[in-house]
């Protein structure tokens, strides 16, 4: 594993624990057994570490929805579709927390950076959805099915902490079915 990845590894558990505000770099530093220097050289702010952190959520979406780029993005489809995402989302569902837990703070972080990530892949998930070749009341069912995803895993917070990841799984790919159907 490359430093850069136990910088953000170590941050994320620090995040989580702590919250952004109260978490300095030199925790940070200390939890991986580095300088607050090599720190520096990877990142130039904890902001960016933050930023960096963000950003995987949007690596999941931008993923998935590139293998149906010029598909047409059946029922089916969309359902393998949600069934990688699912397995992506709960291995990372810390993440997700990060996300719930410091919203304030990533906000606050608001950039270009993110507006452009966060645009495409609406973009591309508003593409997707308005496929012509795909009967409108299954797109519909595809877009519910995709909040149904969020809704349990993202928004829901720290709601579901106790429910195993394997188990979540498979109540929300029955969610997703129950949706596509």
């Amino acid at each position: 594993m490359s430093t850069r990845d136990r910088i953000l590894d170590a941050a994320l558990d620090l995040f989580n624990e702590k919250g952004f505000d109260k978490t300095s770099l030199r925790e940070i530093a200390e939890q991986i057994g580095v300088t607050k220097a090599a720190l520096y050289y990877h990142f130039a702010s904890k902001g960016d570490i933050l930023m960096a952190l963000h950003l995987r959520l949007h690596d999941f979406g931008r993923e998935a929805l590139s293998q149906l780029a010029d598909q047409e993005p059946t029922p089916a489809l969309w359902a393998d579709l949600l069934d990688q995402i699912i397995d992506q989302m709960l291995v990372n569902r810390r993440i997700f927390l990060l996300h719930e837990r410091n919203q304030a703070a990533l906000e606050a972080l608001h950039r270009e950076e993110h507006d452009a990530a966060n645009e495409d892949l609406q973009a591309n998930f508003r593409r997707v959805l308005s496929d012509s070749r795909v009967p409108v009341q299954d797109r519909v069912r595809m877009a519910a099915s995709f909040g149904a995803v969020m809704a349990g895993i993202f928004m829901a917070g720290d709601a579901f902490d106790d429910v195993p990841s394997s188990e979540m799984g498979d109540i929300l790919r029955g969610a997703v079915g129950d949706l596509l159907r």
